[in-house]
């Protein structure tokens, strides 16, 4: 992974704009900042990928389950993933959970 020089924004910023963007004046601390920060920023375009993916494939279970029949929800399936990101997120996770459950099913 390479590092861009700090005072290569896509503004042409000059040092000191990047030590307002980066909360630091030290030049090697900041070239080290961007370049994390363009690692988050890939991570958050695939998170967003795939939380849409996902939310696309629990609502198309859904109309494939009512369709045969079946219940609109599935709460045994819901407590294990719940239990799933609580175990290996915390609290935090069951959070995440209930969170990717509504964008998969809509809210109750």
């Amino acid at each position: 992974m390479g590092t861009a020089p700090v005072d290569a924004g896509p503004t042409g910023a000059d040092p000191g704009d990047v030590a307002a963007r980066t909360g630091t004046g030290d030049t090697a601390a900041a070239e080290r900042i961007v370049a994390i920060r363009q690692r988050i920023d890939e991570i958050d375009r695939t998170l967003i990928a795939l939380w849409q993916e996902r939310a696309a494939l629990s609502q198309e279970v859904g109309v494939t389950r009512m369709a045969s029949g079946g219940t609109r929800l599935v709460l045994s399936r819901e407590r294990e993933i719940l239990e799933r990101f609580r175990s290996e997120l915390g609290a935090d996770g069951t959070q995440l959970a209930l969170l990717l459950l509504r964008a998969g099913r809509g809210p109750l």
